[in-house]
């Protein structure tokens, strides 16, 4: 039995990017926009106007006449134009058939905000089959459930309800946690760290990690890709698009729920069942992807590998003007599995002048 091949990857090299609808759409439907304060429709849509991104964005209401002062729509089949992307801020309950309404008005991607899926249990699991099932049948593509959605620096667009914009920069950030990409974007301030792009995928009913490798791989904007990860989605899939990505762009990946503890609480966080680390920790060998245990190894190591070519083997060469700190490096390098280059003589005079 073969995997289905995710749309999104570009057999034949022909330059289409289906996902290019997702990160630079034209027409923007935010469904439950509303100017209550404090609310996440409210953000989500004063993010989306207040970062030109060069497309029209049509707040969706049928209680309200205005959203922010922008006239509102009934529905999605009101909206003036082919919406590329909808964005849905509604109760779990309503989502079957605000994804009905997508795909009857042909919409190509669809964001679901929204949490009560998996994540809560059997009722909210059948209610995400309900929308898997419509979705399919449009050919609509889906990121979410319960995520704060995605941003592209380069585009300007920001499709989420985090409460900064980051600047541009080279590192894609996908996060299946979306308080850890607020968490990230903080730090990404006072760190002075640009993004390529910032994916919060959630409980990835839909696209998944290897979605997102396949179209960031050929994006030109993004030299690395970061991950945060709990569990890893259609396994077969992951492999093929980072073992295609690495060989270009290094990927690394920080995997949360290691123990049976963290499996629990990422079950009860996303409904995500983790698996086996000793098998994933070789399938990312294999894949060629990275692995760190901290965050601040994650984006230092994406930051030095964006700035230099890819390194053909694991000797290193340590310049110092102190031996303790040499020491102390060389023995990290040696830990970590890298080995200290061997300089030729001439080398060695040429630094020591």
């Amino acid at each position: 039995m073969t995997t289905p091949v995710d749309p999104v990857v570009d057999v034949l090299e022909e330059g289409k990017r289906p996902l290019d609808s997702l990160f630079r759409p034209k027409r923007v439907a935010v469904v439950g926009a509303t100017d209550k304060h404090g609310s996440v429709g409210r953000t989500l849509l004063k993010n989306l106007i207040s970062n030109p991104f060069g497309g029209v964005v049509y707040p969706v209401n049928p209680k309200r006449p205005h959203v922010l002062g922008i006239l509102a729509f009934q529905s999605i089949a009101a909206c003036p134009g082919q919406v590329d992307l909808a964005i849905v801020v509604t109760p779990a309950s309503t989502v079957p058939s605000v994804i009905q309404d997508c795909v009857d008005q042909k919409v190509k991607n669809a964001i679901i905000i929204s949490a009560g899926f998996k994540e809560v249990g059997p009722e909210g699991e059948a209610l995400e089959l309900k929308v898997s099932e419509i979705a399919k049948k449009g050919n609509l593509r889906i990121v979410g459930p319960n995520c704060l959605g995605i941003i592209c620096p380069s585009s300007g667009l920001n499709a989420s309800f985090a409460n900064l914009m980051p600047q541009k920069g080279s590192v894609a950030f996908i996060s299946q946690s979306g308080a850890m990409i607020t968490s990230v974007l903080d730090w990404s301030v006072s760190q002075k760290v640009g993004f390529s792009a910032v994916i919060s995928i959630g409980s990835m009913l839909d696209m998944d990690f290897s979605s997102m490798i396949f179209y960031l791989a050929k994006d030109t904007a993004t030299k690395s890709i970061v991950l945060y990860m709990e569990s890893i989605g259609n396994a077969r899939n992951f492999l093929s698009a980072a073992r295609e990505c690495s060989l270009t762009k290094p990927i690394i990946v920080i995997k949360g729920g290691r123990t049976d503890a963290a499996a629990k609480a990422a079950a009860s966080h996303t409904g995500s069942l983790t698996g086996s680390d000793a098998v994933l920790d070789a399938a990312f060998k294999r894949a060629g992807v990275l692995r760190v245990d901290s965050m601040s190894d994650l984006f230092e190591m994406a930051d030095v590998l964006s700035k230099q070519p890819l390194p053909n083997g694991n000797r290193l060469a340590i310049l110092t003007n102190a031996g303790g700190p040499g020491v102390l490096a060389t023995d990290a390098l040696a830990s970590h599995g890298g080995a200290v280059a061997e300089l030729e003589p001439k080398t060695v005079e040429a630094l020591n002048k």
